[in-house]
């Protein structure tokens, strides 16, 4: 085939790209094949953790109960509470299809925004490309995760630290489609919109918008003209104000006094206090070095490295290198750095060293650091367009660097999903007993926890949890036991 350009769009005049072959489709294969192999082991999904609480208020309360549950007494994330909502009120095939959906929703954004950015910088690639990077990046930062359970399947951390850095993301589809003043201008309505949703939303994704907006308002005034500096600083001012003003109506509410409240905002605990400040470097040092040091993430760099080996200019010639690149390296490094170290702090007085362990809280910035490398690789991949003899050889070692990385990721998904389909199974026989014994007129029955993925149940120790009240309301109970074993 001949040249191609970003799916969606019309071809550039005279736009020729690399020669045309089927490879980026066939390299899309893997990450395509991991992400519907993860959709369909979601029909394994069954409650666990929070949901334990949140289904009987949607049941018995609706949105209205799910929202004021979260605004009152849980944490202040009215945008999560609705989210909650969304997915809780089917109840159990709610959960399952949350997976999938979301894979979906991910893989969809960051489409957009790669075939987006391609366009309006009037690049051009081979069709497929955009959608190989964009699911190569899904890939990893869904999957790649140290607890792929709590960052894919677990509905209630996905919405609020998964999610949440994607849809921030999303803000920027509409700006990069605007062509126009009155484009301009819905693009900004949609940024104050996404903003307020995420500052009610996620308290961690809230500081990493935040500083990724300082740091990139602060860039553009070395990296961009005097006329696409005044639209981007614009652009920035929306989405810092309203981002502010969603955390304002967050922290400000009686669920997030309450949480703050309920740790003991002591001294030792405020998050100025040395003992904070220093406790949540501890822990950001060692969430780095577990970060650098997995493997999974040099599928991002990958397929950076392939999206700037192919990249042309209209004319077919290779695009001009992006001005000050080594600031713009360094700038994302010192951003990623600060919005990391900051994320973890927010969270240090509930989770104390607790954060290291509490992998899901690294998405909220983990995510910036895939972004982050696959611009990386595409910076590296530009330079090496230079090195013609060898062109082809380096196009073809990304490719199976991303290859290997989802072939590397295969086998612990797999081992996964045998644990999810044992614990369904298990949790399924404990429903109907505890549904027909309920049906006869019990009140107080025996519970056996069926663990997954480190996650909280009912008796997981062997002793009652903050679950364990849950699981009685859900099973209109007065009261649950200990069992060791499912019968």
């Amino acid at each position: 085939m001949g040249a191609g350009e970003a799916p969606g769009y019309a071809r550039a005049p005279e736009a020729r790209g690399p020669r045309a072959v089927p490879w980026a489709y066939v390299l899309s294969l893997f990450p395509l094949g991991l992400l519907v192999t993860a959709a369909y082991f979601a029909r394994w999904v069954r409650p666990s953790g929070d949901e334990w609480c949140f289904l009987p208020v949607i049941r018995d309360h609706g949105l209205s109960g799910m929202v004021g549950k979260f605004y009152f007494d849980n944490n202040g994330r009215v945008v999560n509470g609705v989210l909650v909502w969304l997915y809780g009120r089917s109840g159990v095939p709610g959960q399952q299809w949350f997976a999938p959906v979301s894979a979906v929703l991910v893989l969809g954004i960051l489409w957009a925004v790669t075939a987006l950015a391609l366009r309006r910088a009037a690049l051009t690639v081979p069709r497929g490309v955009a959608l190989c990077v964009a699911s190569m990046v899904t890939v990893v930062f869904l999957l790649g995760s140290p607890n792929t359970y709590k960052t894919f399947f677990w509905p209630a951390a996905s919405v609020s630290h998964t999610l949440a850095p994607v849809l921030a993301c999303a803000a920027v589809i509409p700006f990069l489609l605007a062509g126009s003043r009155r484009g301009r201008g819905i693009a900004l309505g949609i940024a104050v919109v996404i903003g307020l949703c995420i500052g009610t939303l996620s308290e961690q994704t809230t500081i990493v918008v935040l500083v990724v907006l300082i740091a990139a308002s602060a860039l553009s005034f070395r990296t961009a003209d005097r006329r696409r500096r005044r639209r981007l600083r614009a652009w920035f001012a929306v989405g810092i104000a309203s981002t502010a003003a969603g955390a304002l109506i967050l922290v400000t509410s009686p669920g997030s006094r309450r949480r703050r409240g309920g740790v003991g905002a002591q001294k030792d605990t405020a998050l100025i206090a040395p003992d904070s400040l220093a406790g949540a470097a501890r822990g950001f040092g060692h969430i780095m070095i577990d970060t650098f040091s997995s493997w999974q993430y040099l599928g991002a760099i990958a397929a950076g490295v392939l999206l700037g080996l192919v990249m042309r200019s209209p004319g077919g010639t290779r695009p001009d290198a992006p001005r000050r690149p080594v600031l713009l390296v360094c700038a994302g490094a010192v951003t990623f750095l600060v919005a990391g170290y900051l994320s973890t702090l927010l969270a240090y007085p509930v989770f104390h060293s607790g954060v290291v362990e509490s992998t899901r809280l690294w998405n909220d910035f983990l995510f910036l650091y895939v972004a982050l490398l696959t611009g990386l690789g595409m910076l590296l991949g530009q330079s090496l367009q230079g090195v013609r003899p060898h062109r082809g050889a380096l196009r073809w070692t990304a490719a199976v660097a991303c290859a290997a990385v989802c072939v590397g990721l295969a086998p612990s998904l797999v081992d996964l999903g045998g644990r999810m389909r044992v614990r369904a199974h298990a949790w399924e026989r404990q429903d109907v007993r505890l549904r027909a014994r309920v049906a006869q007129g019990a009140r107080v029955l025996p519970y056996a926890p069926t663990p997954i993925a480190k996650m909280t149940e009912p008796f997981g120790n062997g002793k009652r949890s903050w679950a364990t009240g849950c699981v009685a309301r859900y099973y209109h109970l007065t009261r649950v036991d200990y069992t060791p074993k499912v019968p």
